[in-house]
């Protein structure tokens, strides 16, 4: 294993699962913080804010900071700012995004862009053919991620990334993906620790969303046996991740070997 000088890390199904600690998570964080390697948290979900997140995380024994996680929709708004500035934006989400999305102005109606965040039981059929038909009627197509599901303490939970993916075939738009698997969101993470790609790793329990993406950019790609890890996606990857690791407890003696 190379020399890591920076670590990203999922939150979900990598430290929690439906919030509650994984094992080792706790202990993990501590020791990247003893060993004085910089991190983030990187996360697709659409539930929260950073503030939000770090004071969930804190009640459930894991210390981090706001400034320590970088979400999909933070990186959705940078993207809307910079690529459509003053466009009418249609938003169909979990959770309340709005207090992330500054300088974006959010329509029920005639949007320019339609964004999709994660999926929960509001992706009625009435919901999601509307979002279709503001596609057809011009609008582009963004997404704050691409996952197809993910697993809570209930069971297995379909994502938003099916539902983008349907709305690509029948529209023939394709959506920009602000999250991960997205090159751009690994950069900025990164540049908020200020470590080079090649002097990073990124520890995911999704192997296409986490792993891959990360290893295209050249970061070392960690993938933990926990989450929605399964044994049928790792065989059928399109590369192996650099390390597999059962659990995020295991990821200290990983790299002080480094």
């Amino acid at each position: 294993m190379p020399e890591v000088e920076g670590v990203l890390l999922d939150i979900d199904g990598v430290l929690t699962v439906s919030w509650r600690p994984l094992p080792g998570a706790i202990d993990a964080l501590a020791a990247l913080r003893d060993l004085g390697l910089p991190f983030r948290l990187i996360t697709n979900t659409t539930t929260h804010t950073r503030a939000d997140l770090a004071r969930t995380l804190r009640e459930a024994g894991i210390d981090v900071e706001p400034r320590e996680i970088v979400t999909a929709v933070v990186a959705t708004a940078a993207y809307l700012r910079t690529n459509h500035p003053g466009a009418r934006v249609f938003l169909l989400s979990d959770g309340d995004a709005r207090a992330d999305l500054e300088g974006v102005e959010l329509v029920e109606e005639a949007a320019d862009v339609v964004v999709l965040g994660g999926a929960y039981e509001g992706f009625t059929y009435e919901a999601v053919n509307r979002v279709f038909r503001m596609l057809m009627d011009g609008a582009a197509l963004v997404g704050m991620h691409r996952n197809l599901y993910w697993r809570t303490a209930e069971g297995w939970q379909l994502d938003a990334g099916a539902y983008i993916a349907g709305l690509e075939e029948a529209s023939g738009r394709r959506a920009t993906i602000c999250g991960k698997p997205a090159a751009a969101y690994f950069r900025a993470a990164l540049e908020t620790i200020g470590v080079p790609a090649e002097r990073a790793a990124m520890v995911g329990d999704d192997v296409a969303n986490d792993v891959l993406g990360a290893q295209a950019l050249g970061l070392t790609g960690v993938l933990v046996r926990t989450g929605k890890f399964r044994p049928e996606d790792l065989e059928r990857a399109e590369r192996a991740p650099d390390h597999v690791i059962e659990t995020i407890g295991d990821l200290p003696e990983l790299l002080g070997a480094a």
